[in-house]
């Protein structure tokens, strides 16, 4: 059985035990984020995190420090209920012709008895410089984990997931259906959002994600 690692994987890696089916940058209704309100709380603690972006020199720090200062705290307001946001998190899932394993940069899930049980979005936080690799297949093949983890609790198809991918200070979203989760070629359709910066879209970015939270907290009952 092919062993994948979500660090190492690429196009052609992933492309041959997946079929991708990627349909581009829209506005979709998941981004929809209108209906969606930030209490006086989480406003303020946005100005401070926007004002303290804007007088940084990002492009001198490096990725741990950009997280720290700036991804991980959004990630935080979208928590609600067991679902926590949570980082380093180590995952793996056997799929009929392959295992893929590996670190997970962010997640925000069910937390229960002190681990992820079910992981609703995915976060890569990509490198940067001439040696960086195109985050979208590390990406995606972190929402196949989750897929398959999720798939597992409750065995149903297709397996809604979503995911991000981080450059500094920017923010990439997508949504992920898998369907075929017990076949041998697993298919993934796959919705982009535009790209936005969290100096300027940081009230967005929050919203996306408590939109996205909210949707598994209703399906869990809660």
């Amino acid at each position: 059985m092919e062993k994948l690692i979500l660090s190492t994987l690429s196009s052609p890696s992933l492309k041959r035990w997946v079929n991708l089916n990627e349909c581009g940058i829209a506005e979709y209704d998941w981004l929809n984020v209108k209906a969606i309100s930030l209490n006086e709380i989480e406003q303020q603690d946005l100005r401070r995190l926007q004002l303290k972006l804007k007088t940084s020199r990002l492009h001198l720090m490096n990725e741990a420090t950009i997280w720290a200062r700036g991804i991980y705290p959004l990630l935080l307001l979208a928590e609600q209920d067991n679902i926590e946001a949570w980082a380093g998190v180590a995952m793996s899932a056997k799929y009929p012709q392959f295992e893929i394993e590996g670190i997970v940069d962010g997640v925000l899930g069910k937390c229960v008895s002190g681990f992820i049980e079910s992981p609703y979005l995915m976060v890569v936080e990509a490198k940067r410089g001439l040696e960086a690799q195109n985050p979208l297949y590390q990406l995606y093949g972190q929402l196949l984990v989750a897929a398959h983890l999720n798939w597992e609790n409750d065995q149903t198809e297709p397996q809604e997931i979503f995911g991000c991918y981080t450059i500094a200070d920017s923010w990439s979203f997508i949504r992920a259906e898998i369907m075929g989760i017990t076949a041998d070629r697993p298919t993934m359709r796959i919705e982009f959002s535009r790209q936005y910066a969290e100096q300027y879209d940081a009230e967005t970015i929050v919203k996306i994600l408590k939109g996205i939270v909210s949707k598994y907290v209703k399906l869990s009952g809660h």
